[in-house]
């Protein structure tokens, strides 16, 4: 299988707008197996924000954070650029780029699932941190084990 990872200077040919009304959110995550709890997640913060860029975790850093993905890199970005909330889509290639990309973007708001509560607070020196509720029912995570279940 080829992972197509996109370099940052590829990616940071498209900036976020500056002017963005209501200021520019940043989120992170893998965004395997695509479901309703990702789009409300960035709905949510779309609704809040006028620019939102979304950092999809590349299939390299996957591992080394211990996650195989069932959905390689490039189509989940794909997928999520498709999203008509999303503004700008980006690789994740390593835990210390969220304070880089912050800075880059001109980002007013850095936005988390709950479950990641406490862990991003250092990064209010530069942007506000919220912590958004998961949507109950719903993770890559319940999916993946159903599937497995139901082989």
């Amino acid at each position: 299988m080829t992972t197509v990872t996109p370099s940052r200077s590829t990616a940071r040919r498209r900036s976020a707008a500056p002017d963005a009304p209501r200021g520019t959110a940043i989120t992170y995550g893998t965004y395997d197996l695509f479901h309703v709890g990702h789009v409300r997640l960035f709905r949510r913060i779309k609704e809040r924000y006028g620019f939102l860029i979304v950092a999809v975790s590349t299939d390299e850093f996957n591992a080394v954070k211990g996650k195989r993905s069932v959905v390689p890199f490039a189509d989940r970005i794909e997928i999520v650029r498709a999203c008509r909330h999303v503004d700008l889509a980006i690789a994740e290639t390593d835990w210390a780029q969220k304070e880089h990309d912050v800075r880059e973007y001109g980002c007013t708001a850095f936005v988390m699932g709950d479950d990641w509560a406490g862990r991003f607070d250092h990064l209010r020196a530069l942007c506000e941190v919220i912590y958004l509720p998961r949507t109950g029912g719903v993770s890559s995570s319940e999916l993946k084990a159903s599937v497995v279940e139901n082989r």
